[in-house]
């Protein structure tokens, strides 16, 4: 069913420091496109990919222009586009996956994806719905571990989809961020232009 879905239109709110919180709005569209809009301080940052080239304008941390992601966030940006994740075919997409056994009242899944990296998804055993995805990864040169709890699962056109997410470690060393989804439009119409480095 998630297959069936062409486009994803999210808004909400997330942390981006002690006490400091953003709106965001994040577009999705068939095939790994993804664009994020963040406002911090009355200023627009943009994450976006259009399905070749992943790119990035942050004014807030300088930037003046738009500008190519650096490898390891590209490669972020890339698995981010993927709207079905890497379960959903994951042969084709050259990943593995493996059942590691039962883990706090979870299946833990090894992922290894073609990239190389791996993680770990555990499955609640109760309601098959995703629990946490855990595991490593390279960002700004810097190994860091990650958690990312989903939870507040709504239903939205037929879809199971978290509306909660915490994450630890994504940012840096002991960092910690909360992204809550306050709207859902599934297939709306969003132009391939809003994609595009500009």
């Amino acid at each position: 069913q998630i297959q069936g879905i062409q486009t994803m239109e999210g808004t909400g709110r997330m942390t981006v420091g002690p006490g400091m919180e953003a709106a965001f709005t994040r577009y999705a569209k068939r095939p790994n496109k993804v664009r994020l809009e963040i406002e911090i301080q009355g200023m627009t940052g943009i994450q976006a990919f259009d399905g070749e080239t992943a790119w990035m304008f942050m004014p807030f941390m300088g930037q003046t222009s738009p500008e190519i992601m650096p490898d390891d966030m590209a490669a972020a940006m890339l698995q981010e586009a993927d709207m079905d994740g890497p379960l959903v075919d994951y042969l084709t997409k050259g990943n593995q996956v493996e059942l590691m056994g039962m883990e706090g009242g979870a299946y833990k899944l090894q992922v290894t994806l073609g990239t190389g990296d791996v993680q770990y998804y555990h499955i609640n055993a109760d309601t098959f719905l995703l629990d946490k995805v855990t595991g490593n990864m390279t960002m700004q040169g810097m190994d860091l571990e990650f958690e990312t709890a989903f939870s507040d699962f709504r239903d939205v056109n037929g879809l199971i989809i978290p509306h909660h997410i915490d994450m630890t470690g994504m940012q840096g060393p002991g960092s910690e961020g909360v992204v809550i989804i306050d709207s859902l439009q599934i297939n709306s119409d969003i132009d391939d232009s809003i994609f595009v480095m500009q």
